[in-house]
């Protein structure tokens, strides 16, 4: 089969692979349909998750076809329609059984990361009954990619770990793919403000469109000012990091009020600064979580009933074997205007 493999820092290439099997009897294989680049995929490539070694299959996102079942597997047979979540779960362990599966201690977040991934044309899937799910017939798939990894991600990091509450003010600090997801579910709790900071000015202007409140261009205006102005001089109640960077996680320590609340999702790569100079008497609340993807069969009924929609996060489509090209796409952002790329397998059809 044909796969994105990594080699390195700044090192990957679509190459033939050998065709997983099982070897487990929780296991199953997928026949990949639909599959997704996750900010998480680039932070491997600049070398911030050491733990991916030369030679792993990248990708933890997609939908597809059951192709072979493990004896020991109950809720799914060859030919299901399947999400799959970038987080495996083997349901009996300690973390597991309090419902944090993102540190299960034989799962947690292994696809493209400790285990071999979903950009390829087939992945074999651990602990395949608790972490697959059956799509919904007349539900959209590409809707359904979104639901493996960014819209948990944003709802569970950002919004549940954030607290929002209605009337809160909150701060989005990241208008990729994460911070959209996270405006998207933060409007669950209809909070009174939503401000989303950027340098991109075309990503900030599509915030308006998925119920954004106010849009700050950090590179054109003082965003630490801004948000006190439109806060009354308080700060928000909600500060969310969605990149990854000091600069971002630094920013909402700047313009947190009083009693609120700053919830980490970005992958950091380098040490952050913690002023406790200036926030030791607020009464704030930080919070840092990988998503556990506890509120993905919830967040499948809303996108089955179309509460929310997942596709508009999505901007460019390539086949699975352009996926060099969807790489690119993806990491230049600003110059293609890309939020979500999808690439779907050719073979498929």
């Amino acid at each position: 089969m044909k796969a994105l493999v990594y080699h390195g820092p700044g090192k990957k290439s679509w190459e033939e692979k050998p065709k997983p099997g099982i070897t487990e009897a929780t296991d199953a294989i997928v026949k990949i349909y639909k599959t997704t680049i996750c900010g998480t995929d680039l932070h491997i490539l600049k070398g911030d998750v050491p733990e991916v070694t030369d030679g792993r299959i990248l990708g933890h996102e997609g939908v597809g076809i059951i192709e072979e079942v493990g004896t020991a597997v109950t809720d799914f047979k060859k030919g299901d329609r399947v999400l799959i979540s970038c987080i495996s779960s083997c349901g009996k362990c300690e973390y597991c059984k309090k419902g944090m599966y993102s540190h299960c201690t034989k799962g947690g977040w292994i696809l493209g990361h400790l285990i071999d991934g979903t950009q390829a044309e087939f992945v074999r899937i651990p602990f395949a009954d608790n972490s697959l799910y059956h799509i919904p017939e007349n539900v959209d798939e590409e809707a359904v990619v979104m639901l493996s990894d960014i819209l948990p991600t944003g709802f569970e990091c950002g919004v549940l770990n954030g607290q929002i509450k209605p009337g809160d003010t909150v701060a989005i600090v990241g208008a990729g793919p994460i911070g959209l997801a996270v405006l998207l579910t933060a409007q669950f709790y209809t909070p009174s403000l939503i401000i989303m900071v950027d340098v991109d000015d075309y990503r900030l202007q599509e915030t308006m469109k998925f119920g954004a409140t106010h849009t700050i261009n950090s590179q054109k205006e003082d965003a630490v000012a801004k948000i006190f102005e439109l806060t009354e001089k308080k700060g928000v109640d909600v500060a969310i990091e969605a990149v990854g960077i000091p600069a971002t996680f630094e920013l909402c320590e700047s313009i947190i009020a009083p009693g609120g609340h700053i919830a980490n999702i970005g992958v950091h790569g380098k040490s952050v600064a913690l002023h406790l100079e200036t926030s030791w008497s607020k009464n704030i609340t930080i919070t840092t979580r990988l998503v556990d993807t506890v509120t993905t069969p919830m967040l499948l009924k809303t996108v089955s009933s179309k509460k929310i929609d997942p596709t508009k996060l999505i901007t460019h489509h390539f086949p699975l074997q352009n996926i060099i090209e969807a790489y690119d796409t993806f990491q230049n952002a600003a110059r293609d205007k890309t939020l979500k790329v999808i690439l779907t397998n050719d073979s498929e059809k």
